[in-house]
């Protein structure tokens, strides 16, 4: 199309850029370096750039950010443009911008430090369920999303794996827990007390004196308190009955009576 005799910083020529094509709004950036031409190819290509954000709509850092940067993944599409190569600007612009979006979201858009090859994976690994998903309606297997991908099982689990260092969970968040229990947060759920640790002061007493014991009550003693094992599971160990293990407990209790041995390990 040629190109209007009206000069662009006219009102008339404003509102002539409308109705040029993309190509001769290319020409007058390139030659004039006219703003109004390079705004007018944005308001034209920011709905693709936002089309393309969406595929990353799963980010915590939400679609306005996301848009931010497909924004600029296009401006930088039509500074680095050369029309002269006979490419058109849309396919010029696709991979500017998915490129900028990539870059985003393995440089902020985790919770943890991933190798970049994870990073590369987790994504297709979480396009590929999403995908799946919408086409079978349903959640797909290990195996299904491996065969989606032409992957291996194991590299479709690290996939999976990885995709859980995109979404930090707060520990305040309610945890699921039956109708008529009471509220609890997810911090309330992982972890417990140790009785363990009352017994630290009895190993560190205990470590230059065991070696005196005879070797079956030196045994049972270390099963107890190292591995904190029950009697049965002390007598499943060692093959021998219950009682024979109590017994062994309470003599080794008897000899080490002046550590402060607790009586609960008998």
């Amino acid at each position: 199309m040629r190109l209007s005799e009206e000069s662009p910083t006219t009102p008339a020529g404003r509102s002539s850029l409308a109705r040029l094509e993309t190509p001769d709004l290319f020409q007058l950036w390139r030659d004039r370096h006219d703003r109004r031409a390079r705004d007018e190819i944005v308001h034209r290509f920011l709905p693709l750039a936002r089309r393309l954000a969406r595929r990353y709509r799963y980010s915590p850092g939400g679609m306005e950010d996301l848009e931010q940067v497909a924004a600029v993944g296009l401006l930088n599409a039509i500074e680095r443009f050369e029309p002269d190569r006979g490419t058109s600007f849309r396919t010029f612009a696709i991979p500017t911008i998915i490129g900028e979006l990539k870059r985003y979201f393995r440089d902020t858009g985790w919770a943890a430090h991933v190798p970049r090859q994870a990073q590369e994976l987790a994504l297709q690994v979480d396009r590929a369920v999403n995908q799946l998903t919408a086409a079978h309606g349903r959640s797909p297997s290990i195996d299904q999303i491996a065969q989606y991908l032409e992957i291996s099982t194991e590299e479709a689990l690290a996939g999976l794996s990885a995709t859980t260092a995109h979404f930090p969970v707060s520990l305040d968040i309610p945890a699921q827990c039956p109708d008529d229990g009471p509220e609890t947060s997810l911090g309330d759920t992982i972890g417990q007390e140790d009785d363990r640790y009352a017994l630290v002061d009895t190993i560190l007493s205990l470590a230059a004196i065991m070696p005196t014991l005879p070797f079956r009550q030196r045994q049972v003693l270390s099963l107890r308190l190292q591995e904190n094992l029950m009697q049965t599971e002390i007598a499943r160990r060692i093959g021998c009955s219950q009682m024979q293990v109590s017994r062994l407990l309470r003599d080794a209790a008897a000899q080490l009576r002046a550590t402060t041995l607790p009586d609960e390990l008998v």
